[in-house]
C-alpha cells in the first residue's frame, strides 16, 4: 500500500459522497482506534450532512456497551480488536442512528497493547447496510500509530465506497 496524501483523502470523500448522494443514503461511523479521525475527513466536505449521519467515538469497552450496543460477553471473549466485536459496532451505529449503512473501526494503533495473536497495526473493519448483514476485513498494517491510523482511514473509506456500489 502506498502513502496517500491528504488530496487523495479529499478524492475518496468526494467519491462517497457522489455515491451515496446517488443512492440517496446516508452512513455513520463508529470508530476505535481512529479516534473520529473518519468522521472529521467526512465532515470536512461542505454539504456533507446530506450523506453522513454521524459519528460515535467508542474508544473504551464501556463505551462500546454504552453507545453501539457491543456485548460484555463478545468483548470478553473475543476482545475489542476483533472480527465479531466491528460487527456489533457496526450493526449497533445503525440502531442508534438513522443512517442507512455504516463502517466500525476496532484495532491497535500502538505503539502499545500489541499481543502475539493481534500485534500491533492489527485492525478490524465491519460496513453494515441497514436489514443486512455485516461485512469485514482484518488488516494488518506496519509503521507508528499515526501510519496504522492513516491506513485504517483510508481503508474504511475505500470500503464505504465498494459496499455502497455493490
Amino acid at each position: 500500500m502506498t502513502n496517500q496524501t491528504p488530496i487523495e483523502l479529499i478524492s475518496l470523500v468526494k467519491t462517497i459522497a457522489d455515491v451515496l448522494e446517488k443512492r440517496h443514503w446516508t452512513f455513520t461511523a463508529v470508530e476505535s482506534c481512529t479516534g473520529g479521525w473518519l468522521s472529521k475527513v467526512c465532515t470536512d466536505r461542505p454539504g456533507s450532512s446530506s450523506w453522513f449521519d454521524c459519528g460515535f467515538v467508542t474508544y473504551s469497552n464501556q463505551s462500546k456497551q454504552d453507545l453501539v450496543n457491543v456485548s460484555k460477553k463478545t468483548l470478553e471473549t473475543y476482545g475489542a480488536v476483533s472480527e465479531q466485536t466491528a460487527i456489533e459496532m457496526a450493526h449497533g451505529g445503525l440502531a442508534h442512528s438513522s443512517a442507512d449503512m455504516s463502517v466500525a473501526i476496532t484495532g491497535i494503533a500502538g505503539p502499545d497493547g500489541g499481543t502475539i495473536e493481534k500485534p500491533v497495526g492489527t485492525v478490524w473493519f465491519a460496513w453494515a447496510i441497514k436489514n443486512q448483514g455485516a461485512k469485514t476485513q482484518k488488516c494488518q498494517f506496519e509503521g507508528d500509530r499515526e501510519h496504522v491510523r492513516l491506513q485504517a482511514v483510508i481503508t474504511a473509506l475505500q470500503g464505504i465506497i465498494k459496499n455502497a456500489r455493490d
